[in-house]
This record gives C-alpha cells, sequence and structure tokens, in this order.
C-alpha cells in the first residue's frame, strides 16, 4: 500500500496491473484530510482496478472459448469478482475446471490466485 502512494506522489496518477491510470491530484496536498483521501483513491485504484482487469480479462478469455468450441455454457452476470454461468449439470465438473484455469491465468501475477467454484440451481444455493 505503501508504495502505491509513493507511486502516486511521483506521478500524479495510480496504475492498474494493466496499465489503466487514474489521476490522483491531491495525492500532495497541504490539506492532510484531502492528502489521505487521495492517498487512499490511490491504493484503491490499484487493487479494486486490478481486480476489475483481471476479471474482465477472464471474461473475455472464457466468452471466446464458449464461442470458438460451441460450448453449452452462458456467462450470465458478472458480480464484483464473480462470474454466474449457466449450463447443464451434468457438465458442470467439466466445465468448472477450464473456467477456474481461464480465470487463475488471466493475467501473470507474482501470487497465485484462487477460484472457488460453487454449483447449484440458483446463484446463492451454489455459494
Amino acid at each position: 500500500m505503501d508504495s502505491c502512494v509513493e507511486a502516486a506522489k511521483r506521478t500524479a496518477f495510480a496504475e492498474t496491473v494493466l496499465g489503466r491510470r487514474r489521476k490522483i491530484p491531491n495525492i500532495s496536498s497541504k490539506n492532510a484530510n484531502k492528502r489521505r483521501q487521495a492517498e487512499r483513491l490511490a491504493v484503491n485504484t490499484v487493487i479494486q482496478g486490478s481486480a476489475a482487469d483481471l476479471i474482465k480479462v477472464a471474461m473475455i478469455n472464457i466468452q471466446r472459448k464458449i464461442e470458438s468450441e460451441n460450448l453449452p455454457v452462458k456467462l450470465i452476470l458478472q458480480i464484483h469478482d464473480e462470474l454466474v454461468f449457466e449450463l447443464p449439470t451434468t457438465g458442470a465438473d467439466e466445465h468448472a475446471k477450464w473456467i477456474s484455469e481461464e480465470m487463475t491465468t488471466a493475467i501473470k501475477l507474482d501470487v497465485p490466485l484462487k477460484v472457488d467454484i460453487g454449483c447449484g440451481p440458483t446463484w446463492l444455493s451454489g455459494k
């Protein structure tokens, strides 16, 4: 978190893992409240923005595979860092495996990602 703030102080912006940038104009403000808010914004942008980058790349890769292989899977909903699919129950385990792989390898990171899979007739029951 400190490195996010320091980078923002040097550049006046925060950057996600895929290079999306957000201006952080008050990062060096003399007003302590504005400066602290800007510091929180810098950290939040890097963490949540990078998570958004990752889920978007995963969604694109998953959809491409669904279309190229004509799979009976529908990506129907994204809820923050969760994806909801509709598919036949008979292939749930098979599809869960490759979907999980697509999500964990969407972006190369220094730390491994963990994906939890749940199955059920509704989103809540699958959690």
